[in-house]
C-alpha cells in the first residue's frame, strides 16, 4: 500500500509538470510530446509513472495517443476546463489581468441569474447554510484567509441553492478559480461595504425575492471589479 501511495503521488506530480507545460504553450496544440523513453529520462521516472500521468491528461482532454503519430496535444476546445487541475494550471499560467477579465466575465454571465434562482428555489437547508457562510464572513474580521474561505463558501452555496444541477459545476469551478481574485480583493479597505452588499444578497435569497437577489448580485459584482482594480493599482 505504501508503494502504491508513493506511485500515485509520483504520477500526479508528473501530470502536474506536463499539464503545466501544455498550458504554458511549451507543447502547442497539434504538437507531439517527446517519446516515452525521452520523457522518462528527462523526468527521471519509470515508464509506469509516465503512462499513469498520460492517462490522466488524456482523461482531462489535453492529449490523445494515435498509432504511428505518438501522443499529440489537443486543441483547447477539447480540454475539460472545469477540471480542478486544468483550472489550477490555467490560473498559474495566465497573467493576472487576463485571468481577472475572464473570471469577471463568467461571474457577470452567471451569478445574477444564479442568485435569482437561489431566491426562488432554495431549500431551508440552503438558506441556513448561506446564513452561516455570511456569518463566517462577519466573524472573519480582518483575518484575510478566513475572509476568503467564507466568501468562497458563500458564493458556492448560492450556486448549489439554485437546485439546478447544471449550475452546480460552475459553483464548484468558481470555488477553485476565484481564490486568487478574492485574495486580491481581501487586501482592500472596502470590507465593511462588501459585508453590507453580501448581507443584502443573503437576505434577498433567504426571503425568496429573485429580483432583489439579482439586483444585489449585480451591485456586488460591479463594485468588486472596481475594488480589485484599485487594490492592484493602488494597493488599498
Amino acid at each position: 500500500m505504501v508503494k502504491e501511495a508513493l506511485s500515485l503521488k509520483l504520477h500526479m506530480r508528473v501530470a502536474d509538470v506536463l499539464g503545466m507545460a501544455i498550458l504554458r504553450g511549451d507543447y502547442p496544440a497539434g504538437s507531439v510530446l517527446p517519446p516515452e523513453m525521452q520523457l522518462c529520462e528527462d523526468l527521471a521516472i519509470s515508464r509506469t509513472a509516465l503512462r499513469e500521468a498520460l492517462r490522466g491528461l488524456t482523461a482531462k482532454g489535453l492529449i490523445e495517443s494515435r498509432p504511428k503519430r505518438g501522443t499529440q496535444v489537443r486543441d483547447q476546445i477539447h480540454w475539460n476546463h472545469l477540471d480542478a487541475d486544468v483550472l489550477r494550471w490555467r490560473i498559474e499560467t495566465t497573467d493576472t489581468a487576463t485571468y481577472l477579465e475572464k473570471m469577471f466575465a463568467l461571474r457577470r454571465a452567471t451569478e445574477p441569474e444564479a442568485a435569482a434562482l437561489a431566491a426562488r428555489n432554495a431549500l431551508p437547508e440552503d438558506r441556513t447554510r448561506l446564513a452561516a457562510d455570511f456569518q463566517a464572513m462577519i466573524d472573519a474580521g480582518m483575518d484575510d484567509a478566513a475572509w476568503v474561505a467564507a466568501d468562497l463558501a458563500f458564493h458556492r452555496t448560492i450556486y448549489l441553492a439554485t437546485r439546478n444541477e447544471f449550475f452546480w459545476p460552475i459553483g464548484e469551478m468558481l470555488a477553485v478559480s476565484l481564490k486568487q481574485m478574492f485574495s486580491i480583493a481581501a487586501q482592500g479597505s472596502h470590507r465593511a461595504r462588501a459585508i453590507a452588499e453580501h448581507g443584502d444578497l443573503c437576505n434577498a435569497i433567504i426571503e425568496g425575492k429573485p429580483d432583489l437577489a439579482r439586483a444585489a448580485s449585480l451591485t456586488l459584482l460591479g463594485n468588486a471589479v472596481s475594488d480589485v482594480e484599485r487594490v492592484r493599482t493602488q494597493g488599498h
